[in-house]
């Protein structure tokens, strides 16, 4: 038996049949995928119970970004360091794979291979050969895949085919008047964008891809980003248009202050909660981040990266 949440945050009651589960909503029957609900169980990030029983491995093969992000620098590593977009060295595909393969033989707990960087996975074709070769000797992991969205309607059917069934996006606003004052710049089909111009199609690129990939059955997870004085008083619009387009969880991630945004004095805990709480009335809320590094191995706040590379 397992337990899912709506997008009200009710619990629903599954129960197993052979490979079909079965879920009561709202007083029907619903068949459930059972390889959908190992992607939710087995994964860390999208179940909390299964941050205490399984890892994930993230592979740094992805260094180029093609947005600029006013609150994002990747230009230094420091030691025991968790935060998106740091990592100690970028990896190739080879190294990757060679990667990939110690780390499940050594681990057995973990289940979720990912991508997240350094900069954004879909702007890089490494990402993309490391994913099919995933899809060819691994697969049983679970993939999953983080990206800023730019690319997602261009690239969901690359991800389709190489069975990557966990996506996140960061979606910062869903206004472009609040989304220009977050995004320095964006590079797209060769031509880089700036201001409402730019969150414009930032925007629509992102709910696109969003909308294709619930569509396709993928899970999918939102960060937002919580600046003060920038997108605070919208956040809860935020989680409730991506509630309404089917996502999975929300997961509300402090602002590190830092570039552009240095000045900014980051939400307090309290301040996190009582956010938290508020958008809990249109999607279910990721409450046990641990803002991981692009290298990340192990159970979430339990890594074990350093060891692995030290061991290369």
């Amino acid at each position: 038996m397992y337990f899912i949440y709506t997008c009200t945050a009710h619990p629903v009651v599954l129960t197993m049949a052979d490979q079909v589960q079965v879920a009561e909503i709202a007083g029907k029957k619903v068949q459930w995928d059972a390889a959908q609900m190992r992607k939710i169980q087995e994964h860390p990030c999208f179940s909390e119970k299964a941050c205490h029983n399984f890892g994930r491995c993230h592979i740094p093969v992805a260094p180029k970004c093609n947005i600029q992000c006013n609150y994002c620098i990747r230009d230094f590593d420091c030691v025991n360091e968790s935060r998106p977009g740091v990592t100690t060295r970028i990896l190739n595909p080879d190294e990757a794979m060679d990667m990939v393969k110690k780390v499940v033989d050594k681990y057995n707990y973990i289940k979720v291979v990912g991508i997240a960087g350094p900069g954004d996975p879909l702007a890089n074709e490494e990402t993309f050969e490391t994913l099919k070769r995933l899809h060819e000797q691994h697969p049983n992991v679970i993939k999953c895949l983080s990206t800023n969205g730019l690319l997602l309607p261009d690239k969901i059917d690359l991800l389709q085919k190489y069975d990557v069934g966990n996506i996140t996006v960061t979606l910062n606003a869903v206004d472009p008047e609040i989304g220009a004052k977050i995004y320095q710049f964006i590079d797209y089909k060769g031509k880089r964008y700036t201001g409402i111009e730019a969150a414009k199609l930032l925007l629509s690129q992102q709910l696109k891809g969003i909308e294709e990939a619930v569509k396709r059955n993928m899970i999918v997870k939102i960060n937002t980003v919580y600046i003060p004085g920038i997108n605070e008083d919208h956040i809860p619009a935020i989680a409730k248009k991506v509630g309404e387009m089917g996502v999975y969880t929300f997961n509300l991630i402090p602002l590190i202050a830092q570039y552009k945004f240095a000045d900014i004095t980051p939400p307090t805990q309290e301040m996190k909660r009582k956010m938290q709480d508020e958008c809990s009335k249109y999607v279910k809320q990721m409450r046990h981040c641990q803002r991981c590094r692009a290298d990340a191995i192990g159970k979430l706040g339990h890594d074990v990266q350093s060891c692995m590379y030290e061991n290369k």
